[in-house]
């Protein structure tokens, strides 16, 4: 894989930790998460944002929920939102910045 789509992946894993710190039970669906990602500069597919998401609850970070109609919902564990906020570093996982 290269080094810009190693990174552009890496930027994306913290994109989706932000994004589920700041939604409502820290829960959002892969339709949305994929909408917002384009305000990150990340045109991810609903296909990538469901791959990460699954890397994610691979590494403890958040868990996925499908639901009957197709849905795929994904909510950050509190390892997760550690990582989101910077307290903890993962790898694989963009550090974000001091300043948000």
């Amino acid at each position: 894989m290269s080094d810009y789509l190693e990174t552009l992946r890496e930027h994306a894993r913290i994109a989706i930790l932000r994004l589920l710190e700041e939604a409502p039970k820290y829960t959002s669906n892969v339709a949305m998460i994929t909408a917002l990602l384009q305000d990150f500069g990340i045109g991810f597919t609903r296909d990538q944002v469901v791959g990460e998401g699954a890397w994610l609850e691979e590494q403890g970070l958040v868990t996925r929920t499908e639901l009957a109609s197709g849905l795929v919902v994904i909510t950050a564990t509190q390892r997760g939102l550690d990582v989101a906020q910077g307290t903890v570093r993962h790898p694989g996982v963009l550090r974000p910045s001091p300043k948000r």
